[in-house]
C-alpha cells in the first residue's frame, strides 16, 4: 500500500504540472486510489484536490509533509473519473502522468468566458411609470428612453440598450444601483454546429440493420457490456444503425461519442446526427478555436448536449453518464495519437467504457487485422452487414494493368479504359471522383541517368516538388527545409531530373487539358487548410457544383455522394512500396473504401484501379471486395512473421542531437532489455538497436529498438522496467526515449 500521494489542486491548464505530495493516513490506505477527490491541508486553507499518483517514493523532507484529511464522498464524478483514464494511459502508454493528463482534460485557459447580458426591470410597473416621470422632468434621456423599452418588454439584450439605444454602460449601473433594474449574466458558450436545421429525420431499418440493432439493445438492456464490431460493406447503412442506438441510450439517459477517423468527415455526418438529434449533437475538431472546444465541454457537462461527434479527442468528453462509444471506420491510423501519450482510442474508449458502464461499437467495411483477429477469438462480438440498402450491386470493379497502357504508348496518368468512362459520365451528367495517396506537385525528384533522389540535408527523407516553371521548389514534410529544384543532377549533371509527377496537382491540371468542359474540384491539405475548406468543397460536390473531386484519401472514406457513379484509382499499388509491415492491409482499405464511393444512389457504379502490380492479393480482392480471403492470407503472414495482431510489438525509440549520444544511450538499453529476456521465460525477441526509418528529424539523430512478444503486459512490464532504468541512468540526459506498443506508423 503506498504511503505517498501526489495530488493536483487546480486541473487548469497551466497548473497541471504542479503537484503537491501529502502522506496517505493509514485509515485510507487500503480505500484510496488514482483520480480520487480528497480535502488536503493547503497553507492556512483546506482545499479540494485529485490523486494523480500513489507512490512509496518521498519527494520532500519527511517532517514536512502533511497528511491528507479525507476522501470527499459523491466527488466531482468526471474529471475523477477522467484522471483514473489518465493513470491507466500513464501505465499501458509511457509518458508522465502529465502528459496523460493534458491528453484526458479539456482545455482550461485562465481567460474570460463569453458572457451574454439581459436587463430587466426591478419595479414594479406602477412605481416604473413614476420613475419615468421623474427622469423626464429631470431630463435624465437616456434613463428615461430604458425605462419606455423595459416597460414595453420587460427584459432588454445589454447589445440592444447600449448599441442600439446609445445607453451607456455608467448609465445602467447607476440605475441598477438605484435598484430599478437588475443586470442578469449567464455564460453564453460557443455552438459550432449552431446554424444547422434539425429535420427530426428517421429512416426505416431494413432487416439486417435491425438485426444488429435488436441485437445490440437487448443485450444492452439485459446489462450485458460487450464491445461490437460490425463488419458492413460499403453503403451497408451502418450510419443509420448507428442513429438507432443512440437513440437508445438517449432514451435511458445516457450519451453518447462518436468517433470519425478525419476532420473531412464531420461536416457530412453531423448533418446527418443532427437532422436526427437536432441540438443534442456537437462537434469537437482540430480546426475549432481553443474557446470553441473547451465551450463543447462545458455544454457536455452541464447537459446541454447529449451526442459528441469528432476525431479521437473527441473520446475525452466528459459526458456524466456515458452510455455508448462509437467507433465508425475502425481501421483507420489516426485513431492512433503519434504523440505522447502514443495511446490508441479503440483500447482507450474499452477502457473507458468499464469505467462508465457503456458499449463500445466498432464499426468498418474493412475491420483492422487487430479487430478481426479479437472478433475470430471472442473478445469482440461481430455482427455482419452483408447487402447494400435498398439492395443496390456492389459497384464493377476493373483492374487495368499500367504496365500494357505504357506499351500502348499511353503516357498518361489516365488510362484509355478510365478517359473513356470519365467522357461517358460527363455526357450523362453523372459525377466522378479520382482518388491518389500523393500530395503536392511530385512524390520525390530523382535523376533517370543515375538514379539519385534529392533528399532534405536535415532530415533523411526524400524531398517534394510544389509548384511549377520558374516558382517550382522542394520543400520537406518533416522540417519545413525548401530549396530550389536544380535543373541539372547535383551527382552526375545529367539534366534527366524532374518529378514523380503523380500528386493531386498534376492531376489536377491533366483532367481539366483532358475535358475543359468538366467542373473539377481537388481536395487535399493545400485546399483545406481554412476553418471551413473542407465543408465548402464537400457541400459544392453534394449541391453537383462540380462533375469531378480529386483527392487524397481524405475523399474516399465514410462521404456518401449518390451522385458518384465513377471512382479512379490512380496508382493504386503506391501505398505498397512503403516499408511497413502494414502496408499491403493498408492498401486493401483504400481501394475497398474508394471502390465503396462509387453507385451509392440509384445508378450502379463502375471502378477502376489502375496498377502496375495487378497480381498482388491486396488488389485483386479488393477487386471483388473480399475481405474474408484478404484476412486469410494477410493472417498467415503476420504469424510467420510475428507480427501484430498475433504478436505485440514495442518501438523504443532513443533520439538525440548528438549521434553517438543517441547510439550510446540505444546499445545500453538493449543491453538492458538482454538482462530482462534473460530473467523471463516468456518468450521476448528484441531487435537492434538501428536507424529509425527516417534515422534523422531537424538534425535530431533517431536510434530504433524493436521488441515482440504474445503478451501485451510483458512489454508494459518491460517498458516499466526501461523507464526505471533510464530514470537512474545519466546516459539518457541528452537523449529522448519514446515508447510506442504496436505502432501504426512508426515514429
Amino acid at each position: 500500500m503506498a504511503e505517498y500521494a501526489n495530488i493536483i489542486v487546480d486541473i487548469y491548464q497551466g497548473k497541471l504540472d504542479k503537484t503537491f505530495q501529502y502522506r496517505v493516513p493509514e485509515r485510507l490506505k487500503s480505500t484510496i486510489a488514482v483520480g480520487m477527490l480528497v480535502a488536503v491541508p493547503f497553507g492556512s486553507r483546506k482545499m479540494q484536490g485529485y490523486v494523480i499518483e500513489l507512490t512509496d517514493v518521498c519527494e520532500y523532507e519527511e517532517d514536512k509533509i502533511k497528511e491528507i484529511l479525507s476522501i470527499v464522498k459523491g466527488g466531482v464524478l468526471i474529471e475523477s473519473q477522467m484522471i483514473a483514464l489518465a493513470g491507466w494511459m500513464r501505465e499501458n502508454y509511457g509518458g508522465t502522468m502529465n502528459h496523460a493528463l493534458k491528453t484526458v482534460l479539456p482545455v482550461k485557459e485562465k481567460k474570460k468566458a463569453k458572457e451574454q447580458k439581459t436587463i430587466r426591470l426591478a419595479l414594479h410597473p406602477v412605481e416604473a411609470k413614476n420613475e419615468l416621470a421623474e427622469c423626464e422632468r429631470k431630463h435624465k434621456t437616456a434613463r428615461a428612453k430604458l425605462l419606455v423599452a423595459l416597460l414595453e418588454q420587460r427584459e432588454l439584450e445589454w447589445e440592444t440598450a447600449t448599441q442600439q439605444m446609445s445607453v451607456s454602460a455608467s448609465v445602467i449601473r447607476a440605475m441598477e444601483e438605484a435598484g430599478i433594474v437588475k443586470v442578469v449574466s449567464k455564460t453564453a458558450y460557443r455552438n459550432p454546429v449552431g446554424g444547422l436545421d434539425p429535420g427530426g429525420e428517421q429512416k426505416k431499418l431494413n432487416e439486417e440493420q435491425q438485426n444488429v440493432v435488436s441485437k445490440i439493445t437487448m443485450e444492452y438492456d439485459a446489462g450485458e457490456r460487450k464491445t461490437y464490431l460490425i463488419k458492413g460493406v460499403t453503403g451497408s447503412g451502418k450510419t443509420e444503425v448507428y442513429m438507432e442506438l443512440i437513440a437508445h441510450v438517449l432514451a435511458q439517459g445516457k450519451q453518447a461519442i462518436v468517433l470519425i477517423p478525419e476532420i473531412a468527415l464531420t461536416y457530412q455526418t453531423v448533418r446527418r446526427f443532427y437532422n436526427r438529434f437536432g441540438a443534442q449533437v456537437s462537434i469537437i475538431n482540430s480546426k475549432l478555436s481553443a474557446g470553441e472546444r473547451y465551450d463543447q465541454f462545458e455544454r457536455a457537462k452541464n447537459g446541454e448536449i447529449s451526442v459528441m461527434i469528432g476525431p479521437r479527442s473527441a473520446l475525452f468528453t466528459p459526458f456524466p453518464a456515458l452510455g455508448i462509444i462509437i467507433i465508425d471506420e475502425e481501421h483507420e491510423a489516426s485513431y492512433k495519437s503519434e504523440t505522447v501519450p502514443r495511446y490508441h482510442a479503440r483500447e482507450t474508449a474499452i477502457q473507458r467504457a468499464k469505467m462508465t458502464d457503456a458499449v463500445v461499437v466498432l464499426g468498418s467495411a474493412t475491420p483492422s487485422l487487430e479487430s478481426y483477429y479479437k472478433a475470430e477469438n471472442d473478445e469482440y462480438c461481430l455482427l455482419e452487414l452483408k447487402h447494400r440498402v435498398q439492395k443496390r450491386p456492389m459497384p464493377l470493379c476493373e483492374i487495368i494493368d499500367l504496365r500494357e497502357e505504357l506499351r500502348r504508348g499511353n503516357r498518361s496518368i489516365l488510362s484509355d479504359r478510365l478517359s473513356e468512362l470519365m467522357e461517358d459520365r460527363l455526357k450523362k451528367g453523372e459525377q466522378t471522383m479520382l482518388f491518389i495517396n500523393r500530395r503536392g506537385m511530385a512524390g520525390f525528384v530523382s535523376c533517370r541517368a543515375c538514379g539519385h533522389v534529392i533528399k532534405c540535408p536535415h532530415c533523411d527523407v526524400s524531398l517534394s516538388q510544389h509548384g511549377s516553371g520558374a516558382a517550382t521548389r522542394l520543400v520537406c514534410h518533416y522540417c519545413g527545409y525548401t530549396t530550389i529544384q536544380p535543373g541539372l543532377c547535383p551527382v552526375c549533371g545529367s539534366k534527366y531530373i524532374s518529378g514523380f509527377k503523380a500528386g493531386t496537382q498534376k492531376i489536377e491540371q491533366v483532367v481539366k487539358a483532358r475535358f475543359p468542359q468538366a467542373r473539377v474540384l481537388r481536395m487535399d491539405m493545400d485546399t483545406t487548410r481554412t476553418k471551413d475548406g473542407y465543408e465548402q468543397i464537400l457541400s459544392a460536390f453534394s449541391n453537383h457544383e462540380a462533375d469531378i473531386l480529386i483527392g487524397t484519401q481524405m475523399i474516399v472514406k465514410g462521404h456518401d455522394f449518390p451522385g458518384v457513379t465513377l471512382v479512379g484509382v490512380l496508382a493504386a499499388d503506391l501505398s505498397l512500396y512503403i516499408s511497413d509491415y502494414r502496408a499491403s492491409e493498408r492498401t486493401f482499405q483504400l481501394l475497398t473504401q474508394a471502390a465503396g464511393r462509387a453507385g451509392r444512389g440509384d445508378i450502379p457504379g463502375n471502378v477502376i484501379i489502375q496498377t502496375y502490380d495487378p497480381d498482388h492479393y491486396s488488389i485483386t480482392t479488393a477487386k471483388e471486395q473480399n475481405y474474408e480471403a484478404f484476412y486469410g492470407q494477410e493472417i498467415e503472414y503476420r504469424k510467420m512473421m510475428r507480427y501484430p495482431p498475433v504478436w505485440n510489438m514495442l518501438y523504443i525509440l532513443c533520439a538525440s542531437k548528438n549521434e553517438a549520444e543517441a547510439s550510446e544511450a540505444a546499445v545500453a538499453l538493449m543491453g538492458k532489455i538482454d538482462q530482462i529476456v534473460r530473467e523471463n521465460s516468456e518468450k521476448i525477441f528484441p531487435i537492434g538497436p538501428s536507424d529509425a526509418p527516417v534515422a534523422k528529424i531537424s538534425d535530431v539523430y533517431r536510434k530504433v529498438i524493436y521488441v515482440k512478444t504474445r503478451e501485451y503486459q510483458t512489454l508494459v512490464i518491460l517498458k516499466d522496467g526501461l523507464e526505471a532504468f533510464i530514470k537512474d541512468n545519466r546516459l539518457y540526459q541528452n537523449v529522448a526515449v519514446g515508447f510506442d506498443f504496436n505502432p501504426v506508423n512508426g515514429f
